[in-house]
């Protein structure tokens, strides 16, 4: 598994996630990048919204 910096975690599949609701989203790629922005319009996988984001500068 490999956490991004304000990006998805990349997971290697195929991976079968289930989410809150019961619902159940399959993936078979050889790697699944999984929305942690929760941006995403393909939520719980992820479609790259995060990078749309402003970062905030200090």
């Amino acid at each position: 598994m490999l956490v991004a910096e304000d990006g998805p975690v990349l997971v290697e599949g195929p991976v079968e996630l289930e989410l809150p609701d019961g619902s159940v989203v399959r993936s078979e790629r050889r790697v699944v990048a999984v929305c942690t922005c929760r941006r995403s319009a393909i939520y719980p996988l992820c479609d790259t919204s995060h990078r749309r984001r402003r970062r905030r500068t200090t």
